[in-house]
């Protein structure tokens, strides 16, 4: 299965964070990562599950969630909770960042924000109360420039 350009220069990178913290993107997590980043937009597991089968005949849920928390885990990619959903996260610093998705009720597009002011904001609010944030991710529901002007 061939990727595009991008996707393979992003897969490169993706080995490379592995092989850094010692662990193995193997075949299929190395598939299933460039499935997602291959795709415009968030890809659901069994999409994912569907796609693979076309070269792995013998795929099955367990063998997609598996990759998929691995992926997780490695910060790779992130899970999308209101579109049970996942999108790719290569990122060259820290791998558990604090993440805020633009999502597009019209057209499905996400955009990623890393906005660390709004991630302390969120902090400093939580503190108030007495809460210690460990990781956040905030959904943000809307429509995106290119929806609004047509």
């Amino acid at each position: 299965m061939g990727f595009s350009p991008r996707t393979e220069t992003l897969l490169t990178r993706a080995t490379q964070i592995c092989d850094g913290r010692g662990v193995r993107l193997t075949d299929l997590r190395r598939q299933v990562l460039g499935l997602i980043l291959d795709r415009d937009a968030p890809t659901g597991a069994y999409d994912l599950l569907d796609q693979l089968r076309s070269t792995r005949h013998g795929a099955a849920p367990p063998t997609v969630y598996r990759a998929l928390e691995f992926l997780l885990e490695q910060g790779l990619i992130h899970k999308l909770e209101r579109l049970s959903a996942f999108v790719g996260c290569i990122a060259d610093e820290d791998h558990d960042h604090a993440a805020q998705f633009l999502i597009c009720r019209s057209c499905g597009k996400v955009t990623e924000l890393e906005d660390h002011e709004l991630a302390h904001a969120l902090e400093d609010a939580a503190r108030r109360l007495g809460f210690t944030v460990g990781k956040a991710t905030i959904e943000a529901e809307g429509q995106c420039a290119a929806c609004a002007k047509s």
